[in-house]
Formats: C-alpha cells, sequence, structure tokens
C-alpha cells in the first residue's frame, strides 16, 4: 500500500469537480490545537504501472488548515480555512512561489468550514468560531457580507445545491439556521439537537431535505418544510459525529465519520438505515467526501494522519495518503 509523508493530522479531504483523481487534503499539526498546517492536492493514478498516489502539490500555512473547497468555476483553484482566522486562496496551477494568491483576513477567530456556492459558481462561504458566516466572490478584497446570529461557534456552512441564495449553518447552540442572502436575517431556525451541532449537508435531490449531526452522536434527516420532527434519526456512531455528506449519486445515501473512529454509511429512506461501516481509521475520523465524478468513490480522513480514498462495496481501500509524525 503507498505511503505518503506528512507530519500532520487530516482535517478535511474533498474530490475535485473536474478531475476524477484529484483529491484536497487538509491538514493540522497537533491535532490543530497548536502548530502549522498544510494542504495537499493529490492525484490517485488510473493507470496500474504508474504509483498509486502521488502529490500534485503542498503548501504550508503557519496555523492549521481546518477545511478546503474546491472552485466550481475554476479548475485549478482552492479555497483554504485556517486556524489563525484568514481565508487563503490557492492555485496549483501557479508556481508554489506565487501562493496563497489571496488572503483574506475577516474573521476574529479560526475559521472551521468553506464552501463553493455549486449554482453561481462566483461565490463561497466560510464559518468561524467567531460565531459568524461570511460571503466572498473573488472579485472582491473584501467579504460581500457577514451573518451574525448564532450564539456559539459555527462549525459548518453550506450551499443548498439548487438554490444560489440559499445556505444552511450548524452551530455549537444546537440550531441550524437557513439564510437567503437576500433577506436580512435568517429565514428558518431548526433546533436540531440538545447538544452542540457540528455539520449539516443539504439532500442533492431535495432541496428541502438536510442532515444534521452532533455531539450527541445521533445523525438527524429534517424536511425544511415541516421541521417540527426529524424524518429520520440515525444512530449507531459511538461518539460525536463530526461531519456527514449527502451522495451526489444516490437520493437516499448518506456517509458520516465520528469521534468513535468509524466511517458509516446510511440509507435513511429504508428501515435498516445502516449499510456500511468502515473502521479503517484509529484515530478519530474527521472529515469524509463522495466523488461527484465516479459513483460509489468515498474518502476520509482522520487525526491518525491517513486519507483513504475507496470504492463503496469493497472491503479494502483502493488508495491509501500515509501521514507519519516527525
Amino acid at each position: 500500500m503507498p505511503v505518503f509523508k506528512t507530519p500532520f493530522n487530516g482535517y478535511s479531504v474533498k474530490f475535485s469537480p473536474f478531475y476524477e483523481t484529484r483529491i484536497a487534503v487538509a491538514t493540522a499539526q497537533n491535532f490543530g490545537i497548536l502548530g502549522n498546517g498544510r494542504l495537499h492536492v493529490l492525484d490517485l493514478s488510473p493507470t496500474p504501472n504508474s504509483p498509486p498516489i502521488s502529490e500534485l502539490a503542498a503548501y504550508d500555512t503557519a496555523d492549521g488548515v481546518y477545511d478546503v473547497s474546491w472552485s466550481e468555476s475554476h479548475d485549478s483553484l482552492l479555497v483554504a480555512a485556517i486556524a489563525d482566522g484568514s481565508v487563503k486562496l490557492y492555485d496549483i496551477a501557479l508556481p508554489p512561489s506565487s501562493n496563497p494568491i489571496r488572503s483574506l483576513h475577516e474573521h476574529t477567530r479560526e475559521v472551521q468550514s468553506t464552501d463553493y456556492n455549486p449554482v453561481r459558481r462566483d461565490s463561497f462561504i466560510t464559518s468561524s468560531w467567531d460565531d459568524t458566516i461570511k460571503l466572498w466572490t473573488l472579485d472582491r478584497p473584501t467579504s460581500v457580507r457577514t451573518f451574525k446570529e448564532h450564539a456559539y461557534c459555527v462549525y459548518s456552512a453550506v450551499w443548498n445545491p439548487r438554490h444560489a441564495d440559499v445556505f444552511a449553518s450548524a452551530s455549537g447552540d444546537c440550531t441550524v439556521r437557513i439564510w437567503d442572502v437576500r433577506e436580512p436575517s435568517s429565514t428558518m431556525i431548526i433546533p436540531g439537537h440538545e447538544f452542540e451541532i457540528l455539520t449539516c449537508d443539504w439532500n442533492k435531490y431535495d432541496d428541502c431535505i438536510i442532515a444534521t449531526a452532533s455531539v450527541d452522536k445521533s445523525i438527524k434527516v429534517w424536511d425544511v418544510r415541516n421541521y417540527r420532527v426529524p424524518i429520520s434519526v440515525l444512530n449507531g456512531h459511538g461518539y460525536a459525529v463530526r461531519k456527514v455528506k449527502f451522495s451526489p449519486h444516490r437520493r437516499g445515501l448518506l456517509m458520516s465519520c465520528s469521534y468513535d473512529m468509524a466511517v458509516c454509511l446510511w440509507d435513511y429512506m429504508v428501515e435498516d438505515a445502516l449499510v456500511g461501516r468502515y473502521d479503517h481509521h484509529t484515530e478519530f475520523a474527521v472529515g469524509v467526501d463522495m466523488s461527484v465524478l465516479v459513483e460509489g468513490l468515498l474518502a476520509s480522513t482522520g487525526w491518525d494522519e491517513l486519507v483513504y480514498v475507496w470504492q463503496h462495496g469493497t472491503d479494502l481501500a483502493i488508495n491509501c495518503f500515509i501521514g507519519m509524525s516527525s
């Protein structure tokens, strides 16, 4: 199994929306508590005679990298969420000395998430421990707007896959808020869990369905047209659920990872919802993604300094990105 050395812990992994063999990995030293970060761009080789995995680019940062998102309009552009409160833009088509191409300093605490608008493709949002979400466009050096209603850290903010002006945010204040950038305040507040909500994601086939996951170990699926009661509650993780992601290919399928070190696949539309469980991580599993371009291709990363990429339905990872502490 291929080995690639990096000294830092995995935080986020994202498949490219343009190239089926390309992934970006956000990492942070010392479990993200204190120290440097590194952003990796990796290529999974499609040919059997070449190395199974290779690094296309790597960018060092003075602080941890907590999240990364690919541009939906430029195939070489990445947005990184940094622990010092900055948002950095990288263009892997340019030499390392030219990167980052921009560093945006407005958040006053760690930036926890970033998400690129898949509909309009000219803007992205970031969420932070400063309790805010910010909207940015590529052509402006400052944010377009700041959304401040949450009473605690905003761990995740994600665009609706069909409505260019709508996004959701998940917070440690135990709520998910739905926003429309054309409106002065949030349009909906879902008191989703009794403990901190760490992540949320929209269904890719029904723009009214959203999943949330929490420190309470559960995943809940909601219909925003009637959100008094969740339409599904998925129990099975033993500790806090760090990330949840809906499939771009199957309506009911979603993926999760947890501090119990497991990665799970669920179909919330059937009675026996747990359809897959992978226990390959040996530390907190904190990042998951599903490829838009290759159905069933999954990735996960964790504090064990590993990134796995595998095809759903197979028992073993087809590629493995291994980090080794220095």
